[in-house]
C-alpha cells in the first residue's frame, strides 16, 4: 500500500503484550501458528481466527465472517497486502523470519485497511489516511507507521501506464493497468464528499 513515512523498526520475537488481552482460545491458536514457521503459500486458520476475533471486538461482524488470511510467496518488498474485493489479507511468506510480534503487527496493519473500508462503505479512502489510523488504534497499534523497515529485496519495475484526472490533470503512474474503474480521490473528496464521481474517472494517456 504507497508513500513515504518514518519506517518502523523490526520487532524482536516473543510474546506481544497485546496478546495477553486476547481470549484464551485465540491465544492458543496464535501460539500454534508459530510452532513451525509458515513459508509455503496458503491459508493460516489460526491467524484468520485472530483476525475474526479482532473484527468482532470492533463490531465488524459482517467482515469477520468473510475475512481470510493467507501466506503468499508472490509478495516481494511488501510485508502484507489487504484486498478489499476478496476481503483477503496476504502476508509475505518471509515475514516469519522476523518473529511472532512482527507477524501480529503486520496482520493488524492490513486488517486496519479492511476495517476502515468496511466502515466507510463505498466511499473512497486514502490508503493511510485518518480512517486507517483510527482503525489501527482500535486494533491496538495506534503508533503504526505506513511502511515497514524489514530487509526484503526490492525489485524496481518501470511504470509503463500513466493515468490522468480529466479535471485537475494530476498524473498517476502504474506498473500494471487498472483493473477496476478508478477516479481521482482528491477531486472526489473536494466535489463529492469522497464518493466515486464519474466526472473524475482516470483516463489512460500513455502505455
Amino acid at each position: 500500500m504507497p508513500g513515504s513515512s518514518l519506517p518502523r523498526q523490526p520487532r524482536a520475537s516473543g510474546s506481544s503484550p497485546l496478546r495477553r488481552n486476547l481470549l484464551p482460545q485465540v491465544q492458543l491458536e496464535l501460539a500454534l501458528a508459530f510452532v513451525v514457521p509458515r513459508k509455503s503459500p496458503g491459508p493460516d486458520l489460526a491467524l484468520e481466527s485472530l483476525a475474526r476475533q479482532l473484527l468482532l471486538t470492533n463490531g465488524a461482524r459482517a467482515l469477520a465472517h468473510k475475512v481470510r488470511v493467507e501466506w503468499s510467496s508472490r509478495l516481494r518488498s511488501a510485508a502484507g497486502r489487504a484486498e478489499y474485493a476478496t476481503t483477503r489479507i496476504l502476508l509475505n511468506a518471509r515475514l516469519c523470519e522476523y518473529g511472532e510480534a512482527e507477524v501480529d503487527r503486520t496482520l493488524r496493519h492490513e486488517l486496519a485497511h479492511l476495517l476502515a473500508q468496511a466502515r466507510a462503505g463505498r466511499r473512497r479512502l486514502a490508503p493511510h489516511g485518518e480512517e486507517w489510523r483510527a482503525a489501527c488504534a482500535d486494533l491496538g497499534i495506534a503508533d503504526e507507521a505506513r511502511c515497514h523497515n524489514l530487509p526484503f529485496p526490492i525489485r524496481r519495475r518501470r511504470r509503463r501506464y500513466l493515468y490522468q484526472c480529466p479535471r485537475c490533470r494530476r498524473a498517476f503512474s502504474r506498473t500494471r493497468p487498472l483493473r477496476r474503474t478508478s477516479a481521482c480521490l482528491a477531486c472526489c473528496r473536494l466535489f463529492n464528499r469522497g464518493w466515486y464521481d464519474a466526472r473524475f474517472k482516470l483516463r489512460l494517456v500513455r502505455r
